[in-house]
């Protein structure tokens, strides 16, 4: 418990410095990729994979890793690319995203590396609709490609966005004159959170990474002086590029014209890890994706909280 604990105080101290520390991995090219080191459990050499009848294409297999049933995707196939053959010497990174255990098949991983977030810039304009990139950066003169994991997943397995209709009779107050603003790197949770929220009733606005949203923010505060009296609520991701939700939330606590907006963290990060950093950068509730009633009635409950 000891370890654990120290290990948390280490990381809390990165809160509100826009740090992250990448996991870098190659498909089957030399293309190097990279995921947040806090959503990954372990890193093991590939092992026996089960295959299962009606398993959706990209899904390799399952494996059961220390009494566990494990889907394993195929990351290669999963973004285009051709299956990655030899499992011999190919791993699997597990990882927890959105509250559950997946496997990610990869050709080889490299090392982890200490960035920040203000070097993790969005892809290019010209990706494309159908590109699975979330965001890019370059390390040591390489190009490192990050992936949007939601997309991938909801296209194996789509989340619903439907909202119970108890949870959707709700209603809230000042519905004319506020609006709900969401911050998501991930144009697949943009759209998710959008479409929840919908049932409220109110405007949204949308912003694609934290220092646009700080930025949307402070502009919206100037026409009055306090942002409460435009935005009843912030709903934001936590891994964005350019500035992260943690950061974005550190910013906006220490800004009197933002300081009383409610900042709800939406994220597919989970662990006490991320509890702690949560209570230490102020945000008022932490929720893990993607769960469309819980979302709305912690929504309602601080938008009316005056």
């Amino acid at each position: 418990m000891s370890d654990i604990m120290n290990s948390v105080n280490q990381r809390t101290q990165l809160v509100g410095q826009n740090r992250l520390e990448l996991l870098l991995f190659r498909l089957n090219g030399r293309q190097k990729f990279g995921i947040n080191v806090f959503k990954v459990r372990e890193v093991l050499q590939c092992p026996k994979l089960t295959s299962i009848p009606k398993l959706n294409s990209y899904v390799r297999g399952i494996a059961h890793i220390r009494g566990q049933t494990i889907s394993v995707i195929d990351m290669s196939m999963a973004t285009g690319g051709k299956p990655i053959l030899d499992l011999t010497t190919a791993f699997v990174v597990i990882a927890e995203y959105n509250s559950s255990v997946q496997g990610f098949l990869v050709g080889a991983v490299e090392r982890i590396v200490n960035t920040n977030w203000e070097a993790i810039m969005p892809p290019p304009k010209g990706s494309g609709r159908a590109s699975y990139l979330t965001a890019v950066t370059e390390f040591e003169k390489e190009l490192i490609e990050i992936l949007d994991v939601e997309k991938i997943l909801n296209e194996i397995s789509p989340i619903s966005t439907d909202v119970s209709e108890s949870v959707s009779s709700i209603t809230v107050e000042n519905k004319r004159k506020k609006i709900i603003f969401i911050a998501d790197d991930s144009a697949v949770a943009r759209n998710q959170v959008n479409k929840a929220l919908s049932t409220l009733g109110l405007k949204i606005e949308m912003a694609k990474n934290g220092l646009e949203a700080l930025n949307r923010l402070r502009e919206l505060a100037q026409e009055t002086g306090d942002i409460t009296d435009k935005v009843g609520i912030l709903v934001s991701d936590i891994e964005m590029p350019e500035m992260d939700g943690y950061t974005l939330t550190a910013e906006i606590k220490n800004d009197p014209t933002l300081k009383n907006l409610h900042v709800v963290l939406h994220t597919s990060l989970s662990g006490v890890f991320n509890q702690a950093m949560v209570q230490k950068v102020g945000a008022d509730d932490f929720i893990a994706k993607f769960h469309p009633d819980e979302l709305v009635t912690s929504v309602q409950k601080w938008f009316d909280n005056k």
